[in-house]
């Protein structure tokens, strides 16, 4: 085991070409165990090592605690990439793999008490405010139920959104860690798709959370946290929502790739109705289409990264205007993908039904992850437009 950095031992870190390299390779290992994967309804814990032995989940980790606190570029491309073997392990490493960039934000004594003895442990979540905190001397006691905790069984430690009930918090939507001896993990993954992130419930029943392992939802809309006293990395200016909804888009993109690449090799062999499917002009048409638009998708993200960065790099805010706007590009990636997977799948003929190709999995994969709250396009393209209009007084913590 790694000794955390702050207890005396420096920090070496790969550079961000050597980690996504690191990535790459696994492509094909993922893509040869997605059907395990699906059928246990979780990513193998031999995934979850290779990702840990690759350093992957240290990508946002503060330094002071074994990190590497690289570029949100960089880690988007590492999702990217993992997204083209599976995405379920993409979607479980673009939650769990930014849960290190917030503990940067947390107050460095919870930091202490999860990474203290092992600067591996990894978190899920929760985040919805599902859960109650009533006041208690020194910090919370907190219930609740939660759904979609994607990677759960992988994890020591949970962060699980509650609203205290009284006292001085009342009221303030927030986030608090729990350790694993202090939650149940409820089997309730049984879905169409994203089969393999295994995105249980999370139930707490009276547990004691410590102030300093809360972190107030207020505080990642205005882009501040306790922990930036330690981790004073332009990283940790980052505004939450610009980070975390990317988190369960970005998946999505390198699935569509992962399909693209699948179809390329798959149609370059098919013979349907006596003529080669490369020869067809309408697959011929599709597939340009949807090269184009990860392109255009691709280069739209890592453009509003640069953007986002550049404001973190001054301290300064991004406009809220601003913030709406990259919201809606990251919440149009699920939809395009979807309905671009879709015209893949029925370019591919009957033969894509069959559970030996890869295209029906990754367009349920696909259509699960438009699911998520982050990802309607439609009703967040509406605030987008209102804010096009001016119109920008409403207060959406997850900006």
């Amino acid at each position: 085991m790694t000794m955390p950095a702050a207890q005396g031992v420096p920090t070496v870190a790969p550079s961000p070409a050597e980690l996504i390299a690191r990535a790459r390779v696994l492509i094909p290992v993922l893509a040869e165990r997605a059907a395990k994967a699906e059928e246990e309804r979780r990513i193998p814990r031999e995934t979850i090592a290779d990702m840990q032995a690759a350093g992957l989940f240290r990508v946002f980790q503060p330094r002071r605690w074994g990190g590497y606190e690289m570029d949100p570029a960089t880690y988007f491309e590492i999702q990217l990439a993992l997204g083209e073997g599976c995405m379920s392990t993409a979607w479980v490493y673009g939650v769990v793999g930014l849960h290190p960039w917030l503990m940067g934000l947390f107050d460095d004594r919870a930091a202490h008490d999860l990474w203290g003895e092992d600067d591996s442990v990894l978190v899920c979540s929760s985040l919805m405010p599902t859960g109650t905190a009533v006041a208690a001397p020194g910090g919370f006691r907190l219930s609740g139920r939660w759904k979609f905790s994607s990677g759960c069984e992988h994890c020591g430690f949970a962060y699980l959104g509650g609203t205290p009930s009284e006292g001085a918090a009342a009221g303030e939507r927030s986030i608090f860690l729990v350790p694993r001896a202090d939650f149940a993990i409820e089997d309730t993954w049984r879905v169409s798709g994203l089969k393999a992130t295994g995105s249980h419930d999370i139930v707490v029943s009276d547990a004691f959370v410590p102030d300093h392992q809360r972190l107030r939802w207020i505080d990642n809309f205005n882009g501040v946290g306790p922990g930036q006293a330690v981790n004073t990395s332009s990283l940790y200016r980052w505004i939450f929502g610009q980070i975390f909804f990317r988190g369960v888009s970005t998946g999505a993109l390198g699935a569509l790739q992962g399909m693209l690449d699948a179809f390329l090799r798959y149609g370059s062999v098919r013979v349907a109705r006596g003529a080669r499917a490369v020869d067809d002009p309408s697959v011929q048409l599709v597939v340009a289409e949807v090269a184009g638009a990860i392109d255009e998708m691709r280069t739209i993200l890592f453009r509003n990264l640069r953007n986002l960065g550049a404001y973190a790099e001054r301290g300064e805010l991004p406009p809220l205007r601003e913030r709406i706007e990259y919201k809606y590009h990251s919440a149009l990636v699920g939809e395009r993908c979807s309905v671009l997977a879709a015209r893949l799948f029925k370019a591919a003929g009957g033969a894509a039904l069959f559970a030996d190709l890869p295209f029906g999995r990754i367009l349920a994969d696909i259509t699960a992850g438009r699911q998520h709250i982050s990802n309607q396009h439609e009703s967040i393209g509406r605030n987008f437009g209102a804010a096009l209009f001016g119109i920008e007084d409403h207060k959406d913590l997850m900006l």
